[in-house]
């Protein structure tokens, strides 16, 4: 990209001064979506335009130096590594052929049009045009950020695109190589070895980082620590894939997608990842590739024209093709042509890749006809894109919203307990996982000390861990009510506290067992505070961050089913299972799976699980031989005199202790009548 600047007439800027540069783009960035929001005009087209407006073919305001390449390459890189972050196994295994389909079609029906039309339309030679197809058939996920502001980066329609735009480009990428190895006379060889690097690169990032990643967010818990490293990750992930002859686009993308289990959805590092690519990366991006755009270029002569039409008719008339038939032909994705041609239809940073290669005077395939053609594409494809994807996405809200299921199911606020300073940020974490994301104000944190002389202190130190609690919710941009008390009876405090507030669920940390406790015992305050109420509680020992897990394996009782809590305790799982795109393993009864597979079919089909037979509640002991230290296991039991208790449950702490000391537990007693 850095040879445009090279075409670009070098004439002096009416700004050269860096702090004003700066803050002239960031004035762009702030005010742009502003005014077009009155206008109804997706943000991207203004900051496109505002490029335009700004650069040497406007107003010459600005010069597009070395700082809009790196900064746009890294917003590049952030849209593909944001789209794949969003994916998750479940939903890639279940729409990933879909997607591979959609990337042949959008691919070869753009390809063999552009290369018809360039050859017989604009008389181009084979080889030229073969560039040409790549142009058109490649594509950049440009309006890609417009989703994420209606929610639904998560819809089959979405999740197939974006596995459709790394299928395009691959091959996009793959025919370039092709063609310019007819013109190097390249032999088998290089192939060959083309073919080991990439293998190579792949198996790299997919069995390394997953490793290396979960192995680091262990260590270090400081979010800025966390986003250095996944941030490193990423641009390490793009240079080995251009060093395979891979685009750097893919290789964002693989690291996204590897990596996509160990960042969470509702989790400070999600937060600050989207913040620093929406605030400023991407919109460097954007009006960088503004400023490369001469509108000028389209009234220069007839035949520069001529082929400007036929590239910006050609590519945007076959994606739409391409998106229509794709939609037609799958009844999952019907109604979401629209969408699927919005986010397949911008052309940018492929398409100058392949451009710049094409005019290399060492190729010499392209002239600057073709690369003023390209350039007008960007320009108008990124307009159509954005529009289309803004229409297309507003429908399909609208289409498939529930307003009840939207709601969610309202079962109080989630409230957290915290004791110890060393779970704080592990308790924290899970709670944002399980709490209802539907409701504003749904999670509390809580501590409750002795009302005492040594009290005060205490008090100090509690108020430190709300504190801190808090920090972390707001980072992760999630609200969090804290709440101090003082009391006799810490039990009473934390039920007293139930009530007042209606939590619909509890969250209390398990804390190790000390000598002479009863085998049947969670610790005096645990034991009073299950006794005292119905609600759901969660006794949790996490011995891992929970964001870094790779299964949870959870234990069902017989009958748990006829249970008033059996599908709220569920949907807290599944929740789980979502944000951390980890496996469920369910071991219950005969009986009791048909009713877990119909709510995951009917709520959650995304989610991988997996279902096992477990008759006998003794068969528990087994699963400390097949869980470690990447898992979770959660035991689902019942107070005593209800339809699901078992004798066996008065001996489960012990069996905690002893057998499960090296993964992370969940003791979990559901909802059951007052």
């Amino acid at each position: 990209m850095h040879k445009l600047l090279t075409i670009i007439p070098q004439n002096p800027a009416l700004v050269t001064d860096n702090t004003w540069i700066f803050f002239l783009v960031l004035v762009i960035i702030l005010c742009a979506p502003i005014l077009l929001r009155r206008l109804h005009i997706p943000h991207i087209i203004g900051l496109i335009l505002a490029g335009v407006a700004i650069g040497h073919y406007g107003f010459n305001i600005i010069e597009r130096d070395r700082s809009f390449e790196i900064f746009g390459q890294v917003g590049i890189y952030f849209i593909m590594f944001l789209a794949a972050l969003e994916l998750d196994m479940g939903s890639v295994k279940q729409y990933g052929r879909l997607g591979l389909q959609f990337g042949a079609i959008t691919f070869l029906m753009p390809f063999g049009m552009a290369v018809a039309a360039s050859h017989y339309l604009l008389g181009f030679g084979l080889i030229t045009s073969l560039l040409i197809g790549c142009i058109l058939a490649s594509h950049t996920l440009v309006s890609y950020p417009i989703v994420g502001r209606f929610g639904i980066s998560r819809h089959p329609t979405v999740i197939v695109s974006v596995v459709a735009t790394a299928v395009a480009l691959f091959a996009a990428l793959l025919v370039l190589a092709v063609a310019v190895g007819m013109i190097n006379n390249t032999g088998w060889d290089f192939w060959a070895w083309f073919a080991i690097k990439c293998i190579a690169y792949g198996c790299f990032v997919i069995i390394v980082y997953p490793r290396f990643g979960r192995w680091f967010l262990r260590r270090f818990q400081d979010s800025t620590m966390q986003f250095l490293f996944i941030l490193s990750l990423v641009f390490l992930s793009a240079a080995l894939a251009e060093l395979a002859g891979l685009a750097g686009l893919l290789g964002a993308f693989l690291a996204g997608l590897v990596i996509s289990r160990l960042i969470p959805r509702t989790s400070p590092l999600k937060s600050y990842i989207s913040f620093v690519g929406n605030a400023l990366f991407i919109p460097y991006f954007l009006i960088g590739v503004g400023m490369l755009i001469d509108i000028r270029v389209a009234f220069a002569d007839i035949h520069t024209v001529w082929i400007i039409l036929v590239m910006v008719i050609v590519g945007t008339f076959s994606k739409w093709i391409a998106s229509l038939l794709m939609a037609f032909i799958s009844p999952n994705l019907r109604g979401g042509g629209n969408l699927m041609f919005g986010l397949t239809s911008a052309h940018a940073a492929g398409a100058l890749a392949i451009v710049m290669i094409g005019t290399d005077p060492k190729v010499n395939l392209m002239d600057t006809s073709i690369l003023n053609g390209t350039v007008m594409l960007i320009l108008f494809s990124c307009i159509i894109s954005s529009f289309a994807t803004n229409s297309g996405a507003r429908k399909l809200t609208l289409r498939t919203m529930d307003t009840e299921i939207n709601q969610g199911s309202y079962h109080g606020k989630c409230l957290v307990t915290y004791s110890q300073s060393d779970s704080v940020d592990s308790m924290t974490q899970l709670a944002m996982l399980i709490r209802n994301p539907n409701v504003a104000d749904s999670l509390m944190g809580l501590t409750v000390t002795y009302d005492d002389e040594s009290g005060e202190e205490s008090y100090r130190n509690c108020q430190q861990m709300l504190k801190k609690a808090q920090n972390i919710a707001t980072a992760a941009e999630v609200r969090m009510d804290i709440l101090s008390r003082m009391s006799n009876n810490i039990a009473g405090g934390i039920l007293h506290t139930i009530r007042e507030y209606d939590c619909g669920e509890t969250i209390v940390c398990l804390t190790d067992r000390t000598t002479g406790m009863p085998k049947s015992s969670l610790g005096t305050i645990i034991d009073n505070v299950i006794e005292g109420t119905k609600r759901e509680i969660m006794a949790v020992r996490c011995i891992v961050p929970p964001g870094t897990l790779n299964r949870i394996i959870i234990a069902v009782p017989q009958k748990a089913e006829y249970e008033a809590g059996f599908y709220k305790w569920l949907e807290h799982i599944c929740r789980m299972g979502e944000q951390l795109d980890c496996l469920l393993q369910f071991h219950a009864n005969a009986d009791t799976l048909p009713h877990i597979r119909t709510y995951m079919r009917d709520n959650h089909n995304l989610l991988r699980a997996t279902y096992n037979e477990m008759n006998l509640w003794t068969q528990i002991l087994p699963l400390s031989q097949q869980s470690g230290s990447n898992d979770m296991v959660v035991f689902v039991v019942a107070r005593p005199g209800f339809i699901s208790y078992k004798s066996v449950f008065s001996g489960l702490p012990l069996q905690i202790h002893r057998y499960f000391s090296h993964t992370s537990v969940m003791i979990l007693y559901p909802d059951q009548w007052e």
